[in-house]
């Protein structure tokens, strides 16, 4: 299967991604998966460990087909995770959705759900990729600016590999939706958009004086993003 077909493919149907409630909102491209996690900073994995489930925020990048997620190599959640199934969720909010009525209230929204058995990377020239990708993920440019990471500092970075092969996506947009009957209340309703935005750069005070601010840096200073 070429790029161009991988893009275009619907996303899995399977028990554990179909969507029970809201089926509208669902997005059915495999382009849709890629759109909300390329948008994202932050990921939430969710792996079981001694019986127990436990949620974890992390950073994360995409290639291709796999979602990289970082950790460290002391984190037993990575370690706990390996070969076994786990979630792992990334979420936009687009906006709050007032409604005439409390319980017609919703969000705008973007996420998407990821099922699969996670990998722990263990080649390095995989990992050093992968630390790259999630770099990157972050601020675009960034990896080719910086110092690449020492013997010391791979051995203390762990790096977890789950396939986008079972997904979903949900969307939710435009205006409240309530009740016919409540149209005529007079209670204002409408949407509150919601951005994330990166305020100006502030260089760090050990910097040398003149020290220009990278065009990678520029940017996303002061821009939105998502």
């Amino acid at each position: 299967m070429s790029a161009e077909d991988t893009l275009t493919a619907p996303l899995s149907t399977t028990p554990r991604t179909t969507l029970h409630r809201h089926q509208e909102r669902g997005r059915s491209d495999r382009a849709d998966l890629y759109a909300v996690l390329d948008a994202g900073l932050i990921c939430h994995l969710g792996v079981v460990i001694g019986g127990l489930p436990v949620v974890l925020p992390t950073a994360y990048g995409r290639d291709g087909d796999v979602l990289y997620l970082h950790g460290s190599s002391a984190n037993r959640s990575n370690l706990a995770a390996d070969g076994q199934e786990v979630c792992v969720t990334v979420t936009h909010l687009d906006g709050i959705v007032c409604a005439r009525a409390v319980f017609a209230h919703s969000m705008n929204y973007r996420s998407a759900v990821v099922f699969g058995r996670a990998r722990l990377v263990t080649d390095e020239q995989e990992r050093l990729a992968a630390l790259r990708v999630i770099t990157e993920q972050l601020i675009p440019g960034r990896w080719a600016s910086a110092r690449p990471p020492s013997r010391k500092e791979m051995a203390a970075t762990s790096v977890l590999a789950v396939p986008l092969t079972d997904a979903s996506v949900k969307v939710r947009t435009g205006p409240p939706a309530d009740d016919p009957a409540d149209y005529d209340l007079d209670v204002w309703a409408g949407v509150l958009p919601a951005v994330l935005t990166f305020g100006e750069q502030r260089p760090d005070p050990a910097l040398p004086p003149g020290t220009a601010v990278p065009a990678h840096i520029q940017a996303v200073a002061g821009r939105p993003r998502g």
